[in-house]
């Protein structure tokens, strides 16, 4: 097999300066049935994936009679062979164009890289400046293919028995933002586009282009930004027939979350930084491995050891092992992020795991004194490591938010549990017991879902029942009331999910997904091939710069889109080589407009160029002697006003 391929390597580098002449008989005139006649021979250097490098000699052929098109053009045949691989004014073939694109926005290769491979699999040669107008070309190409295609994809849809509409936005640093609208069933971006900032006047007009071109959604799918919510309720407003319009859940969720657990968390995060604890424990632990140097190897054995020892004695070995087991204690509390299931704040308080270790940490440092080692400087380390965690777990007012804190994520996690969005991982666990993590359940049938509205209509009704009525529990009272106004303001929205087929689609019911967790999914995925591509993981000026139509390259990845576009990906090059060729078409055939005279006058006051019949005029020898005759004379300085 690697014989033949680079047999057939050096085939496809066999070609390069081969010169190929292409002559086809051009037929009868269009227009006026006479016959064709040879105009010129144009040489082109080409270069595709087909047929590698060459040199072709195309032949032009004109009417005889000099018909012409009715843009006033005249007509002439060129060679199809060329025209349906070789774009026009261009070197590169369709094929290169489609094979720089996928690898682009499909896999995220890096400019060199894509250069390398076509230099070494195909023998074409092109520089990283040509890759980025490549890419950015085959961009453009497929959006006006998506738009082509626009009417099949809405007979797709409707298939189905209608689509539901995921619109989101995304972004970096407030940077390049990102307007995608996303279908659930089919997993297809339907559009994208790049707008200044989230907000009613960027968002709606989007919203009718989608619609527009794809037909009424059976429901849409939002967040709750304080722009999209109105627009989407204006689209709503102007569609026929009612529209459920729901609110993802975990949005939901994660907005009563911030507003219960913000303040306090981020109270606890400035103590933290007040205190210096994290500092502390890691000039700590840097210090003690230091101080173990050569021998961090046997000190680690050692720590090992001492794990699995068991024996309740709680007693520190001396030496350097006695510091191996120290650095380890104090490297258990700066590793607190292991406690956390990573679907970030609220869902994971990080600050409020971090007091929880050092509180353990603390009472384990008191067991180890009880019987203090022998060793001075294994002693002295413990003491070092108490006095750090001291600084946060004295503070008075660290231990009432903590509680302010604890109170809140009780509260929180029973609606997380409630709405079946993942369960919270189990704080108070001993270790032996490996933390719990669920994944996120969504509703998959109807009983599921009347289970889940079930479930929370009767956690709403014992909240009412638990919030105090006086008294000095004013936080709980006030965390509650939060959570219910959300609940009142946003609980319409929540429920709608089950979507009635008509009968052409087969009838029964279909569900709409819980959450916006898909296209969230999505913005993930492209930001971690941009990531690969680029080796930043800040992506601003990235995400800035990236077109909008490179959501569109997604849809690539599905069968049934790319079967609907063109067939097969094979096929991808023949129809941007047709939409080439219906806009010539078009452009052969549109009259130009007659201007009218306000319009010709306009044209020749508003021009700065110099026309060939001024030039004469002006250039002669008798306009710039009559100029330098005028600017000579006595003339006056004085001008008088000429009313």
């Amino acid at each position: 097999m690697r014989s033949l391929q680079a047999q057939c390597h050096q085939q496809v580098l066999g070609t390069r300066g081969l010169q190929v002449s292409i002559r086809e008989d051009p037929g009868a005139c269009p227009l006026c049935g006479g016959p064709m006649v040879v105009q010129k021979s144009v040489p082109r250097h080409a270069a595709t994936l087909e047929h590698g490098p060459f040199e072709a000699r195309e032949t032009v052929h004109v009417c005889q009679r000099r018909c012409r098109h009715p843009s006033g053009a005249l007509l002439t045949r060129r060679a199809q062979a060329l025209e349906g691989r070789l774009p026009a004014g261009n070197v590169v073939g369709y094929d290169v164009l489609v094979q720089v694109g996928i690898a682009r926005f499909g896999h995220h290769r890096q400019r060199e890289e894509i250069r390398g491979a076509l230099e070494a699999e195909h023998g074409i040669t092109i520089s990283t400046g040509e890759v980025s107008r490549l890419a950015a070309r085959f961009l453009q190409y497929l959006s006006e293919l998506h738009q082509a295609r626009s009417e099949a994809l809405r007979a797709a849809l409707q298939s189905d028995g209608g689509w539901p509409l995921h619109v989101d936005a995304t972004g970096e640093d407030g940077r390049g933002t990102l307007l995608v609208v996303f279908t659930s069933w089919r997993r297809w971006v339907l559009g994208s586009w790049k707008v200044p900032t989230e907000s009613v006047e960027a968002i709606l007009p989007r919203l009718r282009e989608v619609v527009r071109g794809f037909g009424a959604p059976c429901a849409v799918m939002r967040d709750l930004g304080r722009a999209m919510i109105p627009a989407v309720d204006d689209l709503v407003a102007e569609l026929d027939g009612p529209l459920p319009v729901l609110s993802c859940h975990q949005h939901f969720l994660r907005d009563i979350g911030g507003d219960l657990l913000d303040s306090a968390h981020g109270e606890l995060r400035l103590l933290f930084r007040r205190w210096k604890v994290r500092p502390g424990l890691r000039a700590l632990a840097r210090d003690l491995g230091h101080r173990l140097g050569t021998e961090i190897a046997e000190a680690r054995a050692a720590l090992e050891i001492w794990q699995t020892a068991g024996d309740g004695s709680h007693r520190l070995p001396e030496g350097r092992d006695g510091l191996a087991v120290v650095r380890g204690c104090v490297q258990w509390v700066l590793d607190y992020q292991a406690d956390s299931t990573y679907r970030s704040f609220p869902f994971d308080r990080p600050y409020l795991d971090l007091y929880d270790r050092c509180r353990r940490a603390r009472r384990a440092a008191a067991a180890f004194l009880r019987s203090p080692p022998q060793d001075r400087s294994v002693r002295q380390a413990l003491k070092r490591c108490g006095r750090v965690l001291d600084a946060i777990l004295d503070d008075t007012r660290a231990a009432q938010v903590v509680s302010t804190l604890r109170a809140r994520a009780v509260l929180f996690d029973e609606l997380r549990d409630t709405l079946r969005l993942g369960a919270p991982c189990c704080r108070e666990a001993p270790v032996q017991n490996p933390v719990l993590k669920t994944p996120p359940r969504t509703g998959e049938t109807v009983t599921e879902l009347r289970d889940i509205r079930g479930d929370l209509d009767r956690w709403v009704s014992t909240l009412r029942q638990r919030r105090p009525a006086r008294g000095p529990a004013q936080d709980t009272r006030q965390a509650i009331d939060l959570v219910l106004a959300h609940i009142n303001r946003h609980g319409n929205s929540l429920w709608g999910h089950a979507i009635k087929l008509p009968a052409q689609a087969g009838g029964g019911i279909r569900l709409v997904e819980r959450t916006n967790n898909i296209q969230e999914n999505f913005f993930h995925t492209m930001k971690h091939g941009e990531r690969r591509r680029s080796g930043r993981k800040i992506l601003t000026q990235d995400f800035e710069r990236l077109p909008a139509a490179a959501a569109l390259a997604c849809n690539l990845r599905r069968p049934d889109y790319v079967a609907i576009l063109c067939g097969s990906l094979e096929r991808l090059p023949a129809a941007f080589a047709q939409l080439d060729a219906q806009r010539r078409e078009a452009r052969l055939a549109a009259r130009p407009a007659e201007p009218t005279a306000k319009e010709v006058f306009q044209g020749i006051v508003e021009t700065a160029s110099l026309p060939t019949a001024d030039r004469r005029i002006v250039r002669s020898d008798a306009m710039t002697w009559r100029v330098l005759q005028a600017a000579r004379s006595r003339a006056p300085r004085t001008y008088k006003k000429v009313g």
